[in-house]
């Protein structure tokens, strides 16, 4: 029998990762799965078996056993002869009682907004996206969801910004936190600053979750609105800082540089504005996660893209700032400061 080189035999083509990738919807069911049963929670409760853990989740043993191995290849469980627990991924943000549990996102990431549109992305790819039916159509109800459910997600960005800025020297702050959302960005940098006062802008029913997620915070005393569309709206000047969070990824360069035309003429000389953003290298395919964001963009909007920092060093040079600086975060996105 011939003996191959092991350089030859990884050579050989196989349909392995094909077959991962047509088949990778299966991970988020079984995350969905786990998360609506409570799965993560109960191991972490000290629940290991597929017996215990049936009994508790109110299952069969097969079913579950069979749930958990496929977590355990997918390493968000891990397995020990026929006992379950949990990585530290798992552990932090899956297990309901976590302060930094990310399953309500669910709710958002699997809207079936976004589902709908995957499942026919060759039209989307062929023919762009219907501007009715894209995430950036005026008022569209799905940013309720977004502000309701995903601000755990960016509880550690939002604390990253606060720290870069240095939110803790107390100095008299006037802040515009546009497309606020839940606000836990504007939020945040008034926990930490008693000396600053927000300006959130947003659609009228956005803002009222964010109102609600300010008088938990303690901070609703310093927090005001502007309701309705950035591009639209007037945001009045004397500004510090700008918060322009998750925004401009949404749209094409010179939509971008419209907006932050505006924005440069409402800061106050030395003002700043703090851009987060998914931004890969400039070769467009890595970091994995920020450059696969783009996918997200073209089945979700008409005109959005993931750019590398080039782009927004033109985007803001275009609109007239003085510099940018990147800041890479611990986490998929980045900071790109820019000043007046």
């Amino acid at each position: 029998m011939a003996v191959h080189p092991i350089s030859q035999l990884q050579a050989v083509p196989t349909p392995e990762r094909l077959f991962q990738a047509v088949n990778s919807f299966q991970i988020t069911a079984a995350v969905k799965a786990a998360v609506d049963l409570g799965l993560f929670t109960a191991i972490h409760q000290g629940v290991a078996t597929p017996a215990d853990l049936a009994k508790k989740l109110h299952s069969d043993a097969r079913r579950i056993r069979i749930l958990c191995d496929f977590l355990a290849v997918e390493g968000l469980l891990h397995k020990e002869d026929s006992r379950y627990s949990l990585p530290p991924d798992s552990q932090t943000f899956l297990v309901r009682t976590s302060p930094a549990y990310l399953g309500d996102t669910l709710q958002f990431m699997l809207h079936p907004e976004h589902m709908r549109h995957f499942t026919d992305l060759t039209t989307i790819v062929r023919d762009g996206i219907r501007p009715d039916s894209s995430a950036v159509a005026p008022d569209n109800p799905l940013w309720v969801d977004f502000a309701t459910h995903m601000a755990p997600l960016m509880f550690m960005p939002a604390e990253a910004i606060a720290q870069h800025l240095r939110a803790d020297s107390h100095e008299p702050w006037k802040v515009l936190d546009i497309a606020a959302g839940h606000g836990l960005f504007g939020i945040t940098l008034a926990r930490h600053n008693p000396n600053a006062h927000i300006v959130a802008v947003d659609w009228p029913s956005v803002l009222q979750v964010a109102r609600k997620n300010a008088e938990k915070a303690g901070v609703a005393q310093r927090y005001s609105e502007i309701q309705g569309s950035a591009f639209e709206v007037s945001f009045g000047t004397g500004y510090d800082i700008v918060l322009l969070t998750n925004f401009l990824h949404h749209f094409d360069h010179a939509t971008n540089v419209q907006l932050l035309k505006k924005i440069h003429s409402s800061l106050k000389p030395g003002g700043r504005v703090v851009t987060l953003e998914f931004v890969p290298e400039e070769d467009r395919v890595s970091p994995p996660t920020p450059a696969k964001f783009a996918m997200v963009m073209l089945a979700s909007t008409p005109s959005g893209d993931a750019y590398p920092y080039s782009s927004f060093e033109r985007m803001f040079r275009d609109a007239g700032f003085s510099g940018t600086e990147l800041v890479r975060l611990h986490g998929p996105e980045s900071l790109v400061i820019a000043r007046e």
